[in-house]
């Protein structure tokens, strides 16, 4: 007979996941082995991210503000070596849109910063929309030609070119650097220029890292296995939309959008994979 956790014990481990534990300290304290912890992640991850793509369509938003996360694998950037694998190893960006009405993110992709990349990503969110929509983004050259090449020009899209002060230097330089100006741009259609920001993802960025150890900057939490780091995002960004509570809207979401008439538990995303 095959070893299989209980219920309550996976809904433990993935909980902790959830709320910024890494693995090691999932197993001290569940007892639950990191081999199986990891196990149950990418089982639960990848289902999750299934899940996702199917409910998250026709979707009626007409503001996004889209950004990227930083994260690396194995090692940063500056340690990759010839022989390594470019695109499994080094830096790897989340790249995340969000609804700042409903908090709703509808789309996300992890690759490398690059056109190919950033391409995908609108694409896919391209492809979950029903109607015009305004987007918002930073100045990374590649959404331009992105957007317009998956919208066409039925969009609204400007960016938002912040300046930031020079990083301090010393016990400092870990803050973030302080922003001295910025500059909106519309780019396609007729975007109103005063609802042009990209603030809300950005904060939302912030929690991101918070809820996922392996963001978080000087640790060892980051990831071995591009493989475990996606799991890890798909099953973040499904508690996200569908089970936890947005404190602003007071539901999730998946519910604020029209997406499911109330919340999963994570008990639920479990489920996805029994």
């Amino acid at each position: 007979m095959a070893n299989v956790l209980k219920k309550d014990k996976q809904v433990a481990v993935i909980s902790m996941l959830l709320e910024g534990s890494s693995v090691r300290s999932a197993e001290r304290i569940t007892g639950v082995h990191r081999d199986t912890i990891l196990r149950l992640m990418v089982r639960v991850g990848t289902k999750c991210a299934e899940f996702s793509d199917w409910a998250l369509r026709d979707l009626d938003c007409r503001r996004i503000e889209v950004d990227e996360i930083w994260a690396f694998v194995a090692k940063k950037n500056k340690n990759v070596e010839e022989g390594d694998d470019w695109s499994r190893v080094g830096d790897q960006y989340t790249f995340v849109a969000l609804d700042p009405v409903s908090k709703l993110i509808p789309s996300y992709k992890v690759g490398k910063r690059t056109y190919h990349t950033t391409m995908e990503f609108v694409d896919d969110l391209a492809s979950r929309l029903r109607n015009r929509v305004q987007i918002s983004s930073d100045g990374f050259p590649a959404y331009v030609h992105a957007i317009e090449q998956a919208f066409g020009r039925d969009v609204d899209y400007a960016t938002v070119v912040k300046e930031y002060a020079e990083t301090p230097a010393g016990r400092g330089r870990y803050s973030p650097p302080r922003v001295v100006s910025s500059e909106k741009d519309d780019l396609i259609g007729y975007p109103n220029m005063d609802l042009v920001s990209t603030s809300l993802v950005e904060r939302s960025n912030l929690s991101i890292r918070t809820h996922c150890r392996r963001l978080t900057r000087l640790s060892l939490g980051f990831s071995k296995k591009l493989e475990n780091f996606k799991a890890s995002m798909d099953l973040y960004f499904a508690f996200y939309n569908f089970v936890r509570e947005h404190r602003t809207i007071r539901c999730t979401p998946a519910m604020e959008a029209g997406v499911l008439p109330s919340a999963l538990s994570i008990g639920d995303l479990v489920d996805m994979a029994a």
